[in-house]
């Protein structure tokens, strides 16, 4: 059966490539392309919400993101691992998680004659080995660990340095085409170098532009700001309600669905610097809008403004990226993906709240209530295995396979990458590497989903950051905890914003999930 299956996608794949490459005068197509296999670019956004891009309810302007929506494909349901390093760990690897024997599939895409240059954020967990780093497998990768500012602090050296193939840079020495320098601009600056050198070249390529945008801390140019101050003066509750309409009018979210609670920030883990002790027993608190003076909501009015700005400039800046690969002639024949990293983060590592956020010298974060908005209609944030720190957008366009405007209710998981890239450029995971047997990977492939067929069985699938904020996810039924707490099950088809615990009153059932997860992936 596999094989047939596997034949079949292979079947696709090829009438898609006469589609795209035969020429309208009837010359022969591959003169002008020496490999016609698709062209893949991975477009991965940083602790931005569900519902914090416009394709998904936001009144944030993300013009290009909601194109490749309108041309393509967006998941109601896809998993991330609820935090920056394992989501990043698990997608290189295919690994929910690994060891020493993971493997990147960069190397693999590179042996059968792919172009690979990556341009921004790398962050993973110790687990993943050395040779799966940016530097080792990509032919350039311009890159920085984990988190840094936005734009060159007044100390002129960032928190932590950028690198350009595995070479430390100066502040100084970092190229970039816009000043003041920015980190969003100057990633997409070198990617667009990248994207030039293997358009070149006649074979397929895979991009990598994974941005920083919109983590802490909250930097964005002032044009960009301006745009969207004042728009939030209206407040977190009205916003909310209104993205919640706006997503079930567009489809994203079926009329069912149910708004969950605002919720408070139930991670009592994190840390953040002395001072201010009155802001920051708040901090991680919901309250409402109309409890705020005029003088609190004008502040938080500019804190949400600048957030949007960041994403407002990180389309931006994937619309440059389109533009490249459009006048390349190249955007019928390439695969774009466009995920974030987990749900919004309402991490209290604000430095000073005497300088609002926005400029140079700021290094604010995301208040909870704006957070909880950006994970409409969802519960919790990042790092939680519940809906809002788990469940992600995600969107894939590829022209003459996916059909435009597709919306789906199957399940994918970051994990699934992997295999889809395998699947798409038609190349085995291999038994053994580097002298000794590779990990079986825990992700299949999305290519049956973005074909329109029905795909095999999902089967079971994690989230959530280590064992305190785990979930588990098996068919319609979830498990999962909050810091630690007993387990909660939830029916994800009838409650897909886990406002019914079903634990009490299935007890089979949880006890089936518990020991099913506990057998695969309790680590």
């Amino acid at each position: 059966m596999l094989i047939f299956e596997k034949m079949y996608r292979s079947l696709i794949i090829f009438i898609a490539y006469l589609i795209v490459w035969y020429p309208s005068n009837g010359q022969n197509g591959a003169a002008n392309q020496v490999d016609d296999r698709p062209n893949i670019i991975v477009i991965i956004g940083d602790d931005i919400g569900y519902a914090d891009i416009g394709c998904y309810g936001a009144e944030i302007e993300t013009h290009n993101l909601d194109r490749l929506a309108e041309n393509g494909m967006r998941f109601r349901n896809f998993y991330n691992m609820a935090k920056c390093n394992p989501t990043r760990s698990t997608m290189i690897t295919g690994l929910f998680q690994g060891d020493e024997r993971s493997i990147s599939f960069v190397p693999l895409l590179k042996e059968v004659g792919y172009s690979a240059m990556m341009s921004g954020k790398e962050h993973f967990d110790p687990w993943v080995p050395q040779r799966c780093y940016f530097a080792e497998t990509f032919e350039n990768a311009f890159t920085f660990w984990a988190t840094t500012e936005y734009f060159v602090p007044p100390s002129g050296k960032f928190e932590r340095p950028f690198y350009l193939n595995g070479v430390e840079l100066d502040a100084d020495d970092i190229k970039a085409n816009i000043e003041p320098k920015y980190k969003t601009d100057f990633i997409t600056d070198y990617a667009l170098d990248y994207l030039d050198l293997m358009i070149e070249r006649d074979q397929p390529y895979f991009l990598l532009l994974p941005y920083h945008a919109a983590h802490y801390p909250l930097q964005a140019r002032p044009e960009d700001v301006a745009k969207y101050r004042g728009k939030y003066a209206r407040g977190w509750d009205q916003v909310r309600n209104e993205r919640f309409e706006q997503m079930k009018d567009m489809g994203i979210l079926h009329q069912y669905t149910k708004i969950s609670p605002p919720s408070d920030n139930t991670n009592q883990f994190r840390g953040a610097p002395d001072g201010w002790p009155e802001i920051r027993e708040r901090f991680s608190k919901y309250f409402p809008w109309d409890s705020l003076s005029k003088k609190e909501q004008d502040e938080k009015d500019l804190e949400m403004a600048v957030f949007a700005a960041m994403i407002d400039r990180m389309d931006q800046n994937i619309g440059r990226v389109l533009d490249r690969v459009e006048a390349a002639g190249d955007m019928e024949n390439t695969l774009i993906v466009f995920f974030s990293d987990n749900g919004s983060c309402p991490f209290d590592s604000n430095k000073d709240f005497d300088v609002p956020p926005g400029p140079t010298e700021s290094y604010r974060c995301l208040s909870t209530p704006w957070a909880n908005v950006g994970n409409t209609p969802y519960r919790l944030y990042k790092q939680n295995g519940h809906e809002g720190g788990a469940n992600t957008h995600f969107i894939a366009h590829w022209p003459n396979v996916i059909e435009p405007n597709q919306i789906t209710d199957s399940i994918g998981h970051v994990a699934d990458l992997f295999p889809t890239f395998l699947d798409i450029a038609d190349i085995n995971y291999p038994a053994e590497r580097y002298g000794q047997e590779t990990l079986p990977l825990d992700g299949r492939s999305l290519f049956p989903i973005f074909t329109g067929d029905k795909p095999a069985d999902r089967g079971s699938l994690i989230s959530g950051h280590k064992e305190r904020f785990r979930m588990f996810r098996n068919g319609k039924w979830k498990i999962v905890r909050e810091n630690g707490a007993d387990w909660e099950l939830y029916d994800m088809i009838e409650d897909p914003t886990e406002l019914n615990d079903l634990s009490k009153d299935n007890p089979d059932v949880l006890d089936e999930m518990v020991a099913s997860y506990n057998n695969q992936f309790s680590y």
